[in-house]
């Protein structure tokens, strides 16, 4: 593992689903002696590991001696899928985390999907301030999507044209900025009021062409339903506790089979469904990426360990 000058110095790997975030991302934890800290709002909930993609044998490896070795990680498994877990906790962990791996002379390499929350790390969103109303919640949570809107709609008109497919489609992000905005109507979801960071920031951006992301979209689909059990996961979730309801909330998934296992679909038709949605959401997934890049954010998009390598090498002379 090479040692290198590691101070506030922050690796991020972003992109789509299916791209291969996880694997570069346990490559460069091996070279740089680096520990993975995770940027997925679903892979923080213990026990939603083959639906959400958490693939931890990837985070091991075989050492020089034989012997296995095993990638620290973070912010995975750390809450229960009945507790709500949202950007302002997600930042405050994260903080902690990074402290920490670069307390211990390590490299934070952040990897993840959900844009909000790699967004809000780099551009130093300020939560602080905003904290979840309960009772609030309670009855927003009462109201469907379109409601949430018209709620937004008040409180700030022009927040709308912000929103793209993703946040236009997740009631729990609808919530959540309805009560950001009910405590700071300056807050805008484009252009955020950035703070300096503490960090230095290198974000490697990992995609590949859209054919070749729907191929592996369709075979890890099947892989995972068919030879890894995400079906009897489900059920696992719900015989535990988790309702119906809740699971739905977590979104492709863990919506769609959920509607399989209470016969609102038939097999085939929720394969074909989910298969449709995941493609879907990986384009969400770049429109958010496409549109940070548009705000001034510098993503050096790779395709292999080489490239990343060397932009590593540079970022850290």
């Amino acid at each position: 593992m090479e040692k290198l000058s590691k101070n506030k110095k922050v690796i991020v790997i972003l992109g789509p689903t299916a791209s291969g975030k996880t694997s570069l991302a346990v490559k460069l934890a091996q070279k740089y002696n680096g520990e993975i800290v995770s940027a997925d709002s679903r892979q923080v909930y213990r026990g939603m590991d083959i639906g959400t993609g958490k693939d931890l044998s990837e985070f091991s490896f075989k050492g020089e001696n034989g012997r296995i070795v095993n990638i620290p990680h973070h912010l995975i498994d750390v809450c229960d899928p009945m507790e709500r877990f949202d950007i302002v906790r997600w930042n405050k962990e994260v903080g902690v985390a990074i402290d920490d791996i670069l307390k211990r002379g390590k490299v934070p390499i952040v990897v993840g999907g959900t844009g909000m929350y790699i967004q809000s790390l780099v551009d130093n969103y300020d939560f602080s301030k905003v904290r979840e109303n309960k009772k609030e919640r309670e009855i927003l949570e009462k109201k469907d999507k379109n409601d949430l809107l018209g709620v937004l709609k008040k409180i700030k008109p022009e927040i709308i044209d912000e929103l793209d497919n993703n946040d236009l489609g997740n009631k729990r992000r609808l919530i959540r900025y309805i009560e950001i905005l009910r405590e700071d109507k300056g807050f805008s979801v484009k252009k955020s009021v950035k703070k300096d960071s503490k960090y230095d920031f290198l974000l490697l951006g990992l995609f590949t062409n859209r054919e070749d992301i729907n191929k592996k979209i369709q075979k890890r689909l099947l892989d995972r339903v068919e030879k890894e059990g995400m079906i009897e996961e489900i059920k696992n979730l719900h015989e535990g506790g988790v309702s119906w309801k809740r699971l739905e909330e977590f979104g492709l998934e863990y919506k769609h089979i959920s509607w399989y296992l209470n016969d609102r679909m038939e097999y085939d038709d929720m394969l074909e469904k989910l298969n449709i949605a995941i493609r879907q959401f990986a384009k969400r997934q770049m429109t958010w990426f496409k549109r940070w890049e548009k705000q001034g954010a510098k993503i050096n998009w790779v395709s292999n360990i080489n490239d990343s390598s060397q932009l590593i090498d540079d970022f850290f002379k």
